[in-house]
């Protein structure tokens, strides 16, 4: 199994990447699994497509200007 851990800027281990086909594999083999993907599956509403949309869209009109993500979560954490 190709697993990747996901980690966080401080090296925490925050989560694990599957390929889809091995979770396409695991999902036959552990039924549960595919039950459970089935009722975690969560829509977004309206408002948030919009913000979304809205969000997008000031993007593609400025594209070069956007934050770096870390750089933006350093500041937050020092208090900006």
């Amino acid at each position: 199994m190709t697993l990747q851990f996901i980690h966080d800027n401080k090296g925490n281990t925050t989560g694990v990447f599957i390929p889809i086909e091995e979770w396409q594999t695991l999902k036959t083999k552990y039924v549960d699994l595919q039950r459970e993907e089935a009722e975690n599956v969560v829509e977004l509403s309206s408002w948030q497509k919009n913000i979304i949309d809205e969000r997008l869209s000031d993007y593609y009109k400025s594209p070069l200007d956007v934050a770096d993500f870390d750089t933006t979560i350093d500041d937050i954490e020092n208090g900006l």
